[in-house]
Order: C-alpha cells, then structure tokens, then sequence
C-alpha cells in the first residue's frame, strides 16, 4: 500500500508543471471585467505587458498587473530566468468564493447583492526563437 503512495508521489512530481507563476487570490472584483485585462496580454512578453497594463483604462489592470510582476519575479528569483525572455504563455481569472449582502426594498421585501471574487492565474514561460 505504501509503496503505491510513493510512486503516486514520485509520477505527480515529475508531471509537475515547472514554468513560474503567481496566483492572487480573493481579488474583490468580477472574474469577467478581470479577464478583460488578461486578454490584452496573453501571449505578450512581460515588459510589453507590464506597459500595456500600466496605461490600460481598465478597473482591474492593477491587480493583473501586480501578479504579472510577482510571477515575473518568481522566474528571476526561484527559476534564475532572464526577464527579458519571458513571454506570458498563460493567464487566467477563476471565480472566487461570492459575498452575499441583502438590499431591503420596498414592502419590507429584499434583494440579493452578489459581490463576487476572483482568483487570478499568471504563468510565464521562456520566449521561443
């Protein structure tokens, strides 16, 4: 039984995706004005990304941005990749957990407000020449 464990183990690890990424989670935004942001983006390499977001007139340009220099980082520091290759090769936004408030309305009646969240996805990859 232990040694099913071990090779289980052992596979999921060399399976394991190992391009750097960051990841912000619990954003109070929606996931779809997020991705609106990350469409401009994907495919482009960090620095020219980094200026598209930084004069986007976009809402949630600043938090994309902000995973896009983490993950960024995270490939200078941890993978010892050079910034100037790096390409963004994926970028997404999943929903979140949904805040639900009540708005009292007329005749002692209410209606749902649903403040949703978004968990944003950022991974790089060396460009290919």
């Amino acid at each position: 039984m232990a040694k099913n464990t071990r090779e289980k183990t052992k596979k999921i690890a060399e399976n394991k995706d190992k391009r750097p990424y960051a990841t912000a989670r619990h954003i109070r935004m929606s996931p779809y004005k997020v991705r609106r942001a990350l469409a401009l983006i994907r495919g482009k390499s960090v620095n020219e990304a980094a200026a598209i977001l930084e004069y986007a007139n976009i809402v949630s340009a600043e938090p994309v941005k902000k995973v896009l220099l983490s993950a960024a980082a995270n490939a200078e520091h941890n993978f010892h990749m050079d910034r100037g290759d790096l390409v963004v090769s994926e970028a997404f936004a999943d929903q979140g957990p949904t805040l639900k408030r009540m708005n009292p309305v007329s005749k002692g009646r209410a209606h749902s407000i649903l403040k949703r969240t978004s968990h944003i996805t950022v991974i790089l990859d060396v460009q290919s020449k």
